[in-house]
């Protein structure tokens, strides 16, 4: 913990132990009941407490788990995070006070806790981080925070195994795209890190209804347990929501495939995007494991992605 609102009752640090909390009958301090977690004091003035969190490495957070145990007349209510990632060696204070914070992320919203219980909640976000803001509405209680995850790797990049099943290296192609106007579906596929917003597929800004879209072909058929998605330099312009469908198609025909594909089973159903960042989505969000040979991603309504990674396996 690197910051706290109040900690007037019991130590925000606590709430991280690896043990199991304990309750001690007859233990007091100068302020009052020891409580085996973090505790703040009774607010009046219709603020809420928090406290800021450094994670031990940058990880992908995918659950938590907001002990109250012991906590029954002093739990905190409710409970909000948000989540945000810096470069190494940025000091604590400028993430407390945001000045090297370029957006913080929501990780959970705003849910109600209950007491001497273990309240269990999904991460909304799949970016890496380095950090977390962790809110209590208004104040009051919890015995220990649990967030679990994956620690995330600059030097293998996308802490994954398996191959990119369509990257330009192992013969994937891009077949389509329906809009194309500041850059191709094709620069999706490349390997390298992105060298600019002109190295992505970027489309132009949507005035009719309905959203951009392209179709890419593996080389042979695969199965995917991870999606990649990075808006690396798509700042104001990247889109707000994307899906990606699949398909299996032993004989293809390209000219076919554009109106097929609107029919194709959804491999990923609509997720959110951010800018200039790294998504990952593992296999707990996908809608299938079956064979692939051929996807459809559509992107809402416009805008523009540097990279996209299928991770998974050949089949052939």
């Amino acid at each position: 913990v690197i910051y706290c609102s109040d900690e007037f009752f019991a130590d925000s640090g606590r709430m991280l132990q690896s043990t199991d909390p304990v309750w001690i009958e007859d233990k007091y301090d100068e302020n009052g009941k020891w409580m085996d977690g973090w505790e703040s004091r009774r607010r009046r003035d219709g603020r809420n407490d928090f406290c800021f969190i450094r994670l031990g490495s940058t990880s992908i957070i995918n659950n938590f788990n907001i002990d109250t145990s012991n906590f029954t007349g002093n739990f905190a209510p409710a409970i909000s995070i948000l989540g945000c990632c810096v470069p190494g060696g940025t000091t604590d204070d400028r993430v407390v006070d945001g000045s090297a914070v370029s957006q913080w992320f929501d990780l959970l919203d705003q849910e109600n806790l209950e007491g001497d219980s273990h309240n269990l909640f999904s991460c909304k976000a799949t970016q890496p981080l380095t950090h977390l803001k962790i809110t209590l509405y208004p104040d009051g209680g919890i015995a220990r925070f649990r967030a679990y995850g994956n620690a995330w790797s600059d030097d293998t990049k996308y802490q994954i195994t398996g191959t990119n099943v369509i990257s330009k290296k192992s013969g994937a192609r891009a077949v389509f795209a329906n809009d194309e106007h500041f850059g191709c579906l094709s620069n999706v596929l490349e390997e390298n890190d992105p060298l600019s917003m002109a190295d992505g597929w970027e489309t132009r800004r949507r005035r009719k209804p309905g959203n951009d879209w392209g179709i890419i072909a593996l080389s042979s058929p695969a199965k995917v347990h991870e999606i990649v998605i990075d808006t690396k330099f798509f700042k104001g312009n990247f889109p707000d929501t994307f899906s990606i469908s699949s398909t299996n198609i032993t004989e293809p025909d390209d000219d076919a495939l554009i109106e097929k594909s609107k029919t194709w089973d959804l491999l990923i159903e609509r997720k959110k995007l951010g800018m200039n960042q790294i998504h990952v989505f593992n296999k707990t969000n996908l809608l299938h494991n079956d064979s692939i040979t051929h996807i459809r991603i559509d992107i809402f309504p416009d805008g523009g992605i540097a990279r996209l990674k299928l991770i998974g396996n050949f089949l052939e």
